[in-house]
Formats: C-alpha cells, sequence, structure tokens
C-alpha cells in the first residue's frame, strides 16, 4: 500500500483492513518516535478526510473530528465548560506543534503526560472508534489502558471524540506544572468542570489529574467532597485538597519525586477548583 492518503473515512477503514498500517494525521508524535528507524512501510495518512477536520455540535453534544488539531480547538466557540481544554490545547509543546497535532492522535499516543486527556476525561468524553466492521463507542477512561496503551484493535482508527451536553453555566479550567513554561513535559497537571446551584454552592464538579499515574485519573471522592460547598466553604477547608488523592500513583523520575507531585496536585486542584468558580485559583 506504501503511502495512503484516503478522502473519506471508508476509504481509510479499508486501507486499515489490508494489513497492520500505521495511522498519521498531525504526525508530530509519530514521526519523532521513529528516532534512527526507518517509517513503517504502509501508512494511512487521514489528514485529507474533511469530516474528521470538523468541530460539529448537536443535540448529543459536540463531536470532535479525529483530524482536528490544537489550534482549531483554540479558535473554535465553545463555552465556558471547554475553557480546560482550550487551555490545555495552548500547552500543548510549540505553536508550529499545535498548527499540526491533532487531538485525537494525543489519545493515542497515551502518554501519562498528555496534555488533553485530563481535561476530556473531565468533559467526560467518549471516543468513536471506526473499522470496517462498523463503529463502537468507548468512555476515554476504557480507551486509555495504560502507559502508551490503548483498546483499538487491529483494523481500528479513532473517527471522533464524542461530548456529551453540558450545564449551560459549567465553567472549565486547567493548569499544568513543568520545569519551565513552554516545550515541557508535565510534572503534574489538574482539570476542573463546576456548575452551581441558584444559591451559589457547587452543584455539579469534575474534577481529573494528569502525570501523576499511569492514566490521567477523575477524583470522585474530591468531586463528591466539593458538593454544595461554596467558594467561602472551601476557604475555610484547605484539608480538603489533599484528602482525596489516593487514587493518584505518581513516580519519582528526574522532573520530580512522587511525594512533590502528589503535594502539587492537591494545590493545583485548590487553584483550578477556584479559577473555575472565579475566585482567582491560577495565581492564589
Amino acid at each position: 500500500m506504501g503511502y495512503a492518503t484516503p478522502d473519506t473515512l471508508s476509504d481509510a477503514v479499508a486501507c486499515l483492513g489490508s494489513g497492520q498500517p500505521s495511522i498519521v494525521a498531525g504526525g508530530t508524535d509519530f514521526f519523532p518516535a521513529l528516532g534512527d528507524r526507518p517509517a513503517p512501510a504502509d501508512i494511512v495518512d487521514i489528514s485529507r478526510i474533511a469530516e474528521l477536520g470538523r468541530i460539529t455540535r448537536s443535540g448529543q453534544g459536540w463531536r470532535i473530528g479525529a483530524a482536528v488539531r490544537w489550534r482549531d480547538i483554540i479558535k473554535a466557540d465553545l463555552p465556558a465548560g471547554f475553557d480546560a481544554l482550550k487551555l490545555a490545547a495552548r500547552e500543548v509543546g510549540s505553536l508550529q506543534i499545535q498548527n499540526a497535532g491533532t487531538v485525537a492522535g494525543n489519545l493515542c499516543n497515551a502518554s501519562p503526560a498528555a496534555d488533553g486527556v485530563p481535561p476530556l476525561l473531565t468533559l467526560e468524553a467518549r471516543v468513536e472508534l471506526a473499522s470496517a466492521s462498523g463503529r463502537r463507542e468507548l468512555a476515554l477512561t476504557e480507551f486509555i489502558t495504560g502507559v502508551r496503551k490503548t483498546a483499538l484493535k487491529p483494523g481500528e482508527m479513532v473517527a471522533a471524540i464524542l461530548i456529551p451536553p453540558l450545564p449551560a453555566q459549567a465553567r472549565g479550567h486547567f493548569l499544568k506544572l513543568g520545569a519551565r513554561k513552554y516545550l515541557v513535559i508535565s510534572i503534574a497537571m489538574v482539570s476542573a468542570v463546576t456548575w452551581l446551584d441558584t444559591s451559589g454552592a457547587i452543584a455539579g464538579a469534575r474534577v481529573a489529574v494528569g502525570s501523576c499515574s499511569a492514566v490521567a485519573t477523575r477524583l470522585p471522592g474530591l468531586e463528591a467532597a466539593l458538593l454544595g460547598k461554596t467558594a467561602a466553604a472551601l476557604a475555610g477547608q484547605p484539608e480538603i485538597w489533599s484528602a482525596h488523592l489516593s487514587d493518584l500513583a505518581p513516580i519519582s523520575d528526574v522532573r520530580g519525586s512522587g511525594a512533590y507531585r502528589l503535594e502539587a496536585a492537591g494545590e493545583m486542584c485548590r487553584r483550578v477548583v477556584l479559577a473555575t468558580l472565579g475566585e482567582g485559583g491560577r495565581d492564589g
């Protein structure tokens, strides 16, 4: 087959059925990962498939095509609940990487430090997979199964990322901690989406942490503890942020110790959640 550039999704999955070709869109992870090795003999480039390059909305929510790039996310007219994903998009590599790299590629690369995963977890994203035999959906939590591991089967590709409807008042925020401001692999990162009831108390909360376990992780204990709280009440409960981190398993490496990552994650949870409440959590 060589280097195939299909124009439709059906043509792309037909190519996948003819062997074990590699799939590329932006190629920002794929080609650097080759190092000194030659490229695979068979590659399917999905970047020319128009339907995969669109962000669309319907009654079922939002659909982010597999070839949508980070720059597309930054420029898209999306509600405040997507603010965390937009902020993460600005943290992905350089401007050149943002212009070429895709959201779906970030998921398929399945790095514990993938910037897009925590925000998509807080958006309760699902992944639509396509093959010659049809399509199926998986929750993002089921799609990424470990370090550099996904639930993709032979002959399958990601067709889209699906986001269900959000409460109208939902707001998101994202923070990434690294050794420098740009072009850095994260030490820890946190994303949150919250929304309030009519009294100003938290009616819903989703919090996810990346770079502190093999796969980015939601914190259901913290989410439950936040319900019914106001920003003022949270200010009087500083222990709440570190009390619900048991689902994390941070490692120690050249970027930071496991203990430092855990401490940073708790503080970042505080800042991110407060930011969604309009309380200056970015710096406070």
